[in-house]
């Protein structure tokens, strides 16, 4: 393993340069990167990456990276806005992961997001461990974007549960993942359950789900007895989901989680009144299927996406 300052970027007068780090495996050829977190509450996608640099050093030390595999890890591009507990840059309230392929002479994010892109481009697959925009929980997945240089079959190599497939929106163009694919990179993004706190389980299976990814692409040389086992996996289009919206605004209670199956006319969560806690909404499901996305406990306006879930039957 070698830890490399990949980039370094000024904040003064606010605080000292803070530096990007890449921790590299194998060989020099570009041939696995994997991106943890891009902003300030992603700490699951930092640990995610973490666990991945301490068993790939392990494998490493073991003689199990074949020659010509070169892996890139970069565990976190948003120190700075981590530190001071800002989702987005603390200055102007940008997103590094809507700035992508980045300007180099632009404003800070821009320059990020054209030093990480520099850096990461030209590479033959690309894992980005993302977070949603809505505070929520999701059932671990994997995401493509179909942008016509998607390969979803490579997908499944995750072993993870669903892989989701969605065409891309006019704000999708500035990310990673999308850049990556028109740069001819194989992207995918990983979502775990969690965002802004660690969350053990589900972050050891995303680093399982990496590891079977590895196997599979044979980039790691292990027995097959030591692989962790995965489960068949459903591909999903956004025609499967159906959106759940709040009615009313006020504090959510949420009553059920990720994964479970509900029946319509099943209670998923309570809209109270925030002053008196009386109840102004029950939201049911209008389907049956398993809850894919839940908001998190919170004040909730009128109108906003308060769950997803993967309908069974007609919709």
């Amino acid at each position: 393993m070698k830890r490399e300052t990949l980039f370094r970027f000024n904040c003064r007068p606010y605080r000292q340069e803070i530096p990007i780090y890449g921790y590299r495996f194998g060989g020099t050829e570009k041939t696995l990167a994997i991106m943890g977190s891009t902003r300030g509450d992603e700490y699951q996608q930092m640990y995610v990456c973490a666990l991945l640099v301490k068993r790939l050093k392990k494998l490493e030390s073991e003689g199990r990276i074949p020659d010509g595999v070169g892996i890139l890890i970069i565990p976190c591009a948003g120190q700075f806005s981590m530190n001071v507990g800002k989702r987005f840059w603390p200055m102007d309230n940008t997103d590094i992961n809507r700035m992508f392929p980045g300007y180099s002479g632009g404003e800070t994010t821009q320059r990020v997001a054209a030093a990480l892109f520099e850096t990461l481009k030209g590479y033959k697959y690309g894992i980005q461990m993302a977070s949603f925009y809505l505070a929520g929980d999701f059932l671990p997945h994997v995401r493509i974007m179909d942008t016509g240089y998607q390969d979803p079959k490579q997908g499944e190599a995750f072993g993870l549960p669903y892989l989701m497939i969605r065409a891309p929106r006019s704000y999708d163009t500035t990310t990673l993942n999308y850049n990556w694919q028109l740069w001819e990179t194989e992207a995918y993004s990983l979502y775990t359950n969690a965002t802004d706190t660690i969350d053990e389980g589900s972050a050891y299976d995303a680093t399982d789900a990496i590891i079977r990814f590895l196997y599979s692409h044979d980039l790691i040389q292990i027995d097959e007895a030591d692989v962790p086992l995965g489960s068949p996996t459903k591909v999903l289009t956004r025609a499967d989901l159906v959106n759940i919206h709040t009615k009313k605004g006020g504090i959510m209670r949420r009553l059920c989680m990720p994964g479970m199956d509900v029946e319509p006319g099943d209670e998923l969560a309570q809209i109270l009144d925030p002053y008196t806690a009386e109840l102004r909404e029950s939201i049911v499901s209008p389907v049956r299927g398993k809850v894919f996305f839940a908001r998190k406990g919170q004040i909730m306006a009128e109108h906003e996406v308060a769950f997803r879930i993967i309908a069974e039957g007609e919709k």
